[in-house]
């Protein structure tokens, strides 16, 4: 019960501010669009096809997460930083209570934005003349869960690590390596040699490939990289965990 307080607490919070609005759901519409009239412009004998809708909508899911993990990063951090957390610590609230609090209301958020954008796909599909199965739509999302919990973990480790003012450049990084590195924008798998193995080593690459599979209704080959990414956002998010637990211990002291 108090975690699940503590939860709206956290949602109203960054509901609140409109930059929640702005990088979580605006920017990445606006990119969806614009990476679709790129692709209307690309020659069909190119055989691009990174851009192509169906390919594109599960990038830009990813896309959005980024965001969930800065925000997530700057709640717990503000929170830190004016002894919010200090004083709540007082309290009958237990770890798993902080916890929770910030992860059920990031999740939701990432729920709601992924879905949000999959309406514009499927808008932008239908004026194309193209459709996307609702059901390979629904089971992208599903599969795109261990992102987005991954980079809650990266922005809840952040937050409990760094300050207020270095913790969103950290996150910045991070950003753009996962745009870089997960194929969001570029063919990954074209380029080959060490630096595509590098990125295939990444939860980034694994991620995005696993939701395009979904998206595609490709699900033969789709258990490696959702299993891929969805150990390295365990570890990852147990990290998190471990580090608040500690943070908060220490603080108590």
């Amino acid at each position: 019960m108090r975690g699940l307080i503590f939860a709206k607490r956290t949602a109203k919070e960054i509901l609140r501010d409109p930059l929640t609005f702005i990088f979580c759901l605006g920017f990445p519409l606006v990119m969806l669009f614009i990476m679709t009239i790129v692709d209307r412009s690309i020659p069909a004998e190119a055989g691009m096809q990174i851009f192509h809708i169906h390919y594109l909508t599960p990038g830009i899911v990813h896309f959005g997460f980024t965001f969930i993990m800065l925000f997530t990063c700057l709640q717990v951090s503000k929170d830190r930083s004016t002894a919010f957390l200090l004083r709540l610590y007082a309290s009958p609230m237990k770890p798993v209570d902080f916890i929770g609090g910030y992860t059920l209301p990031i999740l939701g958020i990432a729920a709601i934005q992924a879905v949000i954008v999959f309406a514009a796909a499927f808008v932008i599909a239908k004026i194309a003349g193209e459709t996307i199965a609702p059901a390979n739509a629904l089971l992208c999302i599903l599969v795109s869960i261990p992102s987005a919990l991954l980079f809650l973990g990266f922005g809840l480790f952040f937050g409990t690590m760094l300050g207020e003012k270095a913790a969103p450049g950290i996150c910045s990084i991070v950003i753009t390596a996962s745009c870089m590195l997960g194929g969001i924008w570029m063919d990954v798998d074209a380029i080959g040699g060490a630096f595509g193995k590098v990125c295939q080593a990444l939860p980034f690459y694994q991620g995005v490939k696993a939701a395009r599979m979904a998206a595609l209704g490709n699900t033969e080959n789709i258990n490696q990289p959702f299993a891929i990414t969805l150990c390295y956002a365990a570890v990852l998010y147990a990290l998190a965990v471990w580090a608040f637990r500690s943070r908060m211990q220490r603080d108590i002291r």
